[in-house]
């Protein structure tokens, strides 16, 4: 993959090892969802890659329902302030909501989001996230289903980006800069 000028990427997770975990938490949100009326909600854009294969993975009938949300701006660092961009078009009433994210990182974010989805009159709501940067944590988030956890590093690749780059890498990356 071409790079930014004084710019490498060294694989943190391969891309292997990014599917069984993935087949592993369908297998685990399958069993949890039996028999339950199931809407994922895909956190854009970083969760694209990881919601359409976690969606596959898991064996009940479901919905995909998308919310943008920015606290980055073009930063690395999120600002704290979250605007929502893109809210959901359905109704969550009645419903067993699952919010997917790519990363949580403070989880001012997350925080946010999952607040606004339990005030929309779901039945249920849990958090699953393929990266989890626990040493960065701020605000306590309960994450249902994690993926991995990750040092305290910036990470690109599996939808996650930098600047929009990056994002259809098939592995997650650290990000070095010479």
């Amino acid at each position: 993959m071409r790079t930014q000028a004084g710019e490498r990427l060294e694989v943190l997770i391969p891309a292997q090892d990014i599917q069984a975990r993935v087949e592993h938490l369908g297998k685990r949100i399958t069993l949890d969802y039996e028999d339950k009326e199931l809407v994922l909600i895909a956190i854009l854009k970083g969760s694209f890659v990881f919601v359409a294969d976690l969606a596959r993975a898991i064996d009940v009938p479901l919905s995909v329902d998308f919310m943008a949300v920015s606290s980055y701006g073009m930063s690395t660092k999120s600002s704290g302030v979250v605007r929502i961009i893109k809210d959901l078009d359905y109704s969550l009433d009645g419903k067993h909501v699952l919010v997917v994210e790519d990363i949580v990182d403070t989880g001012l974010t997350l925080n946010y989001i999952y607040g606004h989805v339990k005030s929309r009159g779901a039945m249920s709501v849990k958090i699953c996230s393929l990266l989890d940067k626990v040493s960065r944590r701020q605000v306590a988030v309960p994450v249902h289903y994690k993926g991995f956890e990750i040092p305290d590093e910036f990470v690109v690749g599996y939808g996650l980006d930098v600047e929009e780059r990056y994002r259809n890498l098939p592995d997650v990356c650290r990000v070095v800069r010479s």
